[in-house]
């Protein structure tokens, strides 16, 4: 499993919002989403008619980037990674919950298991900078 150091994971851990690029037919989409990031992975919510959920269904290869743009201080980090849906079950129930108190968007618009998948994310590569 890929490790990340003290500093990427209180960034990471700061942080909610990222951009998320997948690619199908060789043709990259790119779209921002709400994160969690626990135990070196991160997980964000989809709908089922999103171009996301259709192009990571053909091909589960996603990267992500967390960053900060500050002149003359910029951080970020950069992963690439391979992603699994979670649609049912403990583990969906777990990040529901845990998304319904962070997020206002969630409890603005709830959904139950089967309405919306959450994605893992199992990071494979990263690069940071900026964290020193």
């Amino acid at each position: 499993m890929l490790k990340f150091t003290i500093k990427e994971s209180k960034f990471l851990k700061e942080n909610e919002g990222c951009r998320i690029a997948t690619c199908a037919k060789d043709v990259p989409h790119i779209a921002p989403v709400s994160y969690y990031f626990e135990d070196g992975f991160f997980y964000f919510a989809t709908d089922y008619d999103t171009k996301k959920y259709a192009n990571l269904k053909k091909n589960d290869k996603v990267a992500i980037s967390v960053d900060l743009y500050l002149p003359g201080k910029h951080k970020a980090v950069v992963v690439q990674g391979s992603t699994t849906f979670i649609e049912k079950g403990l583990q969906f129930k777990k990040l529901y919950e845990i998304f319904y108190k962070k997020f206002a968007w969630v409890r603005e618009d709830p959904w139950k298991e089967n309405e919306a998948p959450f994605v893992k994310i199992t990071p494979k590569t990263k690069i940071s900078w900026g964290l020193g």
